[in-house]
C-alpha cells in the first residue's frame, strides 16, 4: 500500500485535436493540488499525459493521410506547449505509445487473465458504439439516438472480442464504496456510481479486431487492447507497476484521480474492478468535477465550443487564467465561462484586491522608509492580522484536503480583504504626514508588508508566477521554494531592514 507519496493524476488526454480550456480546467486544478501538497512539505508525484491509441485516432490519421504514430507525434507537442504556458508542473508525462506503458498494460492484462476466476473470456458482441468515446451504449443510454456525451450518431459494431467479467464484481465494488465513501467524490458522483452498480453491471469487451492501432493482448496478439483498459493503466505505469516494485509500494495507490464527470463510469466502476481482478488495490479517491460550459453547452472539441487556452492567457496572463477558473467555479459543480465574468473577477480580486494592496504598501515603504522594512516598535499595531492569517491558513488546508478549491481560495482572499480594510482603518498616508507618529507608521507598514509575505506563500500553488514576483518585490533573500506551510504563515517572518522595491503592478487593471 503506497502512502509515502502524494500521487495525483489527470486523465490522459486524447490528442485528436488542439486542447481547449476544459482540458486546462482539469490540469490547472490538479496542478494547484500538487503544488499545495509540495507546499506542505510532502513528496508529490503529479502525472498527466496523452492517450494515443484507438479507432478514433486511427481514423483521424487516415483522414489526414498519415500513419497513426506520425499523427500523434505531431499532435502531442501541442499539448505539452499548453501545459508549459499554463505553468503545469507535472512530475511525469505518459504517452500510451511508450514501451514502458505497453509493458505495464500487458502485465495487468496477463494478471487478470491468469487469476483463476475466468475474468477474461472470448465471446461475440454486437452493440451500438461511439467512436469518440471508444465505448458501447445501450438504446436506453442514447439521447435522440446519439451518444449521450458527444451527441454524435453511434455505429452498430459486430466483433469477436475478449470480455472482462465486470458483472462478477458488483458486490466487491459496493463493499469498497461502503467501506470508504470518499473513494468517489463529490457525493453526487458517488450516488451516480452506486446507482450504476446497483442497476446491474454488464461484462464489457476488452479487445478489438476492427483496427490495429493499439497494444496486442499478450495471450492473443490477433486482438488489440480496448483503449480504456489501455488508457486507465497509465496510472500504474508511472507508479512503477511491473517494472519497479519498490517504487510501486511507495507510490500506489493513487491519492486522487482527478477527472471530468463524463468519464466517471470508466474510472469508478471499470477501473477498480479491473484492479481487483489483477490483485491491485484500487485508488484512494476518484474526484469527478463538473462540466465547463460556454453559452450553456459543455466545452467540447466535438461541438466546436472549444476555446484554446492561449486566447485567454495572451489577454489576461497565466496567473489570472489559473485563478479565475479555480475561484469562479465551485469545484465539482458545472460552471459557465464568460469573457465578462473573467474581466470582472480579474479586476475585483486581482487588480483592485491583491494588486492594489501590494502597490500601496510597497509605494509607502519606498516613500517613507527608502524601501526598507521598518522596525515595528508600537505593540499591537498589527491588530487582528496575525489571527486572520493563522485562521486563513487553517481553513485553506481544510478545504484543500476536501478538494474544495474555490473555498480554499476564498479563505486566502479573506486575508486580502482584511489587509485592505486594515489600511483603510490605519490610514498610513495620514500617519506619514506627522513626524510624531512615525513609529506608528513603521509598525503599520511592517504589519502590511508581513501580510504580503504570508500571501505570497499562500498564493503560490495557484499563481506561481505572481507569487514569485511579489516575493521578489519584498526583497526576501531566502528562496520562496524553501517556504512551507503551516510554518511560513506564522507571524514575524519578514526581517527588519529588508530592501523592498515597488516594481511593476502585479495585476494591471483590464478594461475589456
Amino acid at each position: 500500500m503506497g502512502r509515502d507519496v502524494f500521487y495525483i493524476t489527470t486523465p490522459i488526454y486524447y490528442p485528436n485535436a488542439e486542447p481547449h480550456i476544459g482540458h486546462g480546467y482539469t490540469s490547472v486544478a490538479a496542478d494547484f493540488l500538487a503544488r499545495y501538497h509540495r507546499l506542505r512539505g510532502e513528496e508529490v508525484l503529479f502525472l498527466t499525459g496523452t492517450d494515443e491509441h484507438g479507432l478514433n485516432l486511427q481514423r483521424r490519421a487516415e483522414a489526414a493521410g498519415m500513419e497513426p504514430q506520425r499523427w500523434v507525434d505531431e499532435m502531442e507537442p501541442r499539448w505539452k506547449e499548453v501545459w508549459a504556458r499554463l505553468d503545469i508542473a507535472n512530475d511525469d508525462y505518459i504517452r500510451t505509445t511508450e514501451p514502458r506503458h505497453e509493458k505495464a498494460v500487458q502485465e495487468l492484462l496477463q494478471a487478470v487473465y491468469d487469476n483463476g476466476r475466468d475474468d477474461i473470456y472470448l465471446g461475440h458482441y454486437e452493440g451500438l458504439y461511439c467512436v469518440s468515446c471508444e465505448a458501447y451504449y445501450t438504446e436506453d443510454e442514447l439521447v435522440d439516438g446519439n451518444c449521450p456525451i458527444h451527441g454524435r450518431p453511434v455505429e452498430l459494431m459486430r466483433q469477436e472480442n475478449y470480455f472482462f467479467r465486470l458483472s462478477a464484481y458488483a458486490d466487491r465494488l459496493l463493499e469498497h464504496y461502503e467501506r470508504d465513501p470518499s473513494a468517489v467524490d463529490p457525493e453526487t458522483r458517488r450516488n451516480e456510481v452506486l446507482s450504476l452498480i446497483r442497476g446491474g453491471l454488464q461484462d464489457f469487451s476488452i479487445s478489438r479486431t476492427n483496427f490495429r492501432w493499439g497494444i496486442p493482448l499478450p495471450w492473443d496478439p490477433s486482438h488489440v487492447c480496448y483503449v480504456w483498459f489501455d488508457a486507465l493503466t497509465n496510472y500504474l505505469t508511472a507508479a512503477g507497476y511491473g517494472s519497479d516494485d519498490e517504487r510501486f509500494a511507495r507510490v500506489w495507490p493513487a491519492n486522487i484521480h482527478l477527472i471530468g464527470k463524463d468519464i466517471l463510469r470508466f474510472h469508478a466502476v471499470y477501473w477498480p474492478a479491473m484492479l481487483m481482478a489483477g490483485g491491485v488495490e484500487p485508488p484512494t479517491q476518484v474526484w469527478a468535477h463538473g462540466y465547463l460550459t460556454v453559452g450553456g453547452q459543455k466545452m467540447s472539441k466535438t461541438n466546436a465550443t472549444g476555446i484554446h487556452p492561449f486566447e485567454l492567457v495572451d489577454h489576461f496572463g497565466v496567473d489570472s487564467y489559473r485563478y479565475y477558473f479555480l475561484r469562479e467555479i465551485r469545484f465539482g459543480a458545472d460552471g459557465s465561462f464568460s469573457w465578462e465574468s473573467m474581466v470582472d473577477r480579474h479586476n475585483a480580486d486581482l487588480a483592485n484586491g491583491l494588486g492594489n494592496l501590494a502597490a500601496r504598501v510597497l509605494a509607502m515603504l519606498e516613500i517613507s522608509f527608502e524601501g526598507r522594512v521598518p522596525e515595528p516598535a508600537v505593540a499591537g499595531a498589527e491588530d487582528d492580522l496575525p489571527r486572520v492569517i493563522e485562521e486563513a491558513a487553517r481553513d485553506y488546508d481544510e478545504h484543500m484536503s476536501k478538494v474544495a478549491l474555490s473555498q480554499a481560495l476564498a479563505s486566502v482572499w479573506a486575508v486580502v480583504d482584511r489587509a485592505n480594510g486594515y489600511l483603510v482603518e490605519k490610514e498610513p498616508w495620514k500617519l506619514a504626514k506627522d513626524d510624531a507618529r512615525r513609529p506608528e507608521l513603521a509598525a503599520v507598514l511592517y504589519a502590511a508588508a508581513e501580510t504580503l509575505r504570508s500571501l505570497a506563500v499562500m498564493i503560490r500553488p495557484v499563481m506561481p508566477s505572481a507569487a514569485e514576483r511579489l516575493w521578489g518585490q519584498l526583497g526576501i533573500a531566502e528562496s520562496i521554494d524553501a517556504q512551507l506551510l503551516p510554518g511560513a504563515a506564522g507571524w514575524g517572518g519578514l526581517s527588519v531592514g529588508t530592501q523592498t522595491s515597488k516594481g511593476e503592478a502585479l495585476f494591471p487593471r483590464l478594461d475589456s
